[in-house]
């Protein structure tokens, strides 16, 4: 159980290291989808953790929901897993955005709260799983 979560939180250090170094590139739809992508896989390793097997959605919001039944400090994340919810499709696919490109409409204000809010995810979930 804990090599799982231990390999889950390991990738999503590794997604927000390049979510940050796409932005850096100014990347930003890249860098904000995967800042999503960390704080799952960061909310999954948590539920690994505690010796959840079937865990199938890729809602932060959605796993986070299903963590704070473990643990009611998660719904101090709730807002910020929703608001990175909002990146999972439209940061990739131009028919997710009306009349235009993830690369045309995404900022690098856009990427750095969503690095910033995947960032407190990890930062919460590492002090909580203890790998």
């Amino acid at each position: 159980m804990m090599r799982d979560a231990e390999r889950w939180l390991n990738q999503a250090k590794n997604d927000l290291e390049a979510a940050k170094w796409n932005s850096e590139g100014k990347f930003y739809a890249h860098a904000c989808f995967l800042s999503q992508q960390a704080a799952e896989k960061a909310l999954k390793a948590y539920l690994y953790s505690i010796g959840k097997r079937k865990i199938i959605t890729h809602s932060t919001f959605t796993l986070a929901r299903e963590c704070a039944q473990e643990n009611n400090a998660f719904n101090s994340i709730l807002s910020i897993c929703a608001e990175l919810d909002k990146h999972y499709i439209p940061s990739r696919y131009p028919n997710g955005l009306p009349d235009s490109t993830p690369s045309e409409v995404y900022l690098k204000q856009d990427a750095e709260v969503s690095i910033n809010n995947s960032q407190k995810i990890l930062d919460f979930i590492s002090k909580l799983v203890n790998i």
